[in-house]
């Protein structure tokens, strides 16, 4: 409860410093819903030369676009600004301030900033998502919005572990502002379907860079495609990831030139 405190704080701070710019919070929200479309209007290109994208129809591909708009908006607006500031501490050497405080320092460096308006990518990738399955006349079971919501969760532990081993790097080589495009640079295939892909393609964007468990799974788990082993693989593959990068973490710790030691 006492760091649930904490992180209303952080958060309600940074919220009240991003609304003394409203111009620049309605402009980047108008960018937001700028990107979607012009992401769906890509996939609508395809569709007219096509009825399917590998086994997915344009509404189920809909929702694949939903989701990376959605997690798009989780990272930018929960890692990134966190992910910039400790590679600018360490570098600075202030991080000495993250590590006196009486708190964990991974909670305290990765989770204190948020960037409210990129929130509006997660409204409106969830949007997407109900539209899609609106034009499907879909309508989830408890059991599939259940694998839905457990995949969901299990993708952010995901991409939150796998940001704190990116930025963990930080304490040995200092300037490595440009890792997080290597990310982005697969996460961009997280975009269409992973099944779409073949062979060593496939099997790298799910078990190395596990991108299919963060847009391409859940979207199956709402149309009742995966069932619940491929839930448990994905939870356990989340708990295995956040374990290894809390580990990894603490070990780079280790390796941190401070300013004052």
């Amino acid at each position: 409860m006492r760091y649930l405190k904490l992180l209303a704080i952080f958060y309600k701070y940074s919220i009240l410093k991003e609304l003394e710019y409203r111009v620049n919070f309605l402009s980047n929200a108008f960018m937001s819903v700028f990107w979607l479309v012009w992401g769906i209007v890509g996939v609508s290109i395809f569709f007219l030369h096509r009825d399917k994208m590998g086994d997915w129809t344009f509404p189920e591909v809909l929702m694949v676009v939903g989701l990376y708009t959605f997690f798009n908006g989780v990272m930018e607006s929960f890692l990134r600004p966190n992910i910039g500031a400790v590679i600018e501490q360490v570098r600075d050497g202030t991080f000495d301030f993250v590590l006196v405080k009486p708190l964990n320092s991974q909670f305290l460096a990765s989770l204190r900033n948020i960037v409210v308006w990129r929130l509006v990518d997660v409204i409106i990738g969830l949007g997407v998502i109900v539209y899609a399955l609106g034009q499907l006349r879909v309508v989830p079971t408890l059991a599939q919005i259940g694998f839905f919501i457990i995949m969901v969760l299990s993708a952010i532990i995901m991409v939150y572990s796998i940001w704190l081993v990116m930025v963990s790097f930080a304490f040995w080589f200092v300037r490595i502002d440009n890792i997080t495009e290597v990310f982005y640079a697969f996460y961009e295939a997280g975009r269409y379907p992973v099944t779409i892909y073949q062979g060593v393609v496939r099997v790298l964007l799910t078990f190395v860079v596990p991108i299919a468990f963060v847009t391409t799974f859940p979207a199956a788990a709402l149309l009742g495609r995966i069932d619940q082993t491929m839930t448990l693989i994905g939870f356990g593959m989340a708990i295995g990831l956040f374990i290894f990068s809390n580990r990894f973490w603490n070990f780079a710790l280790r390796y941190y030139s401070s300013a004052s030691s």
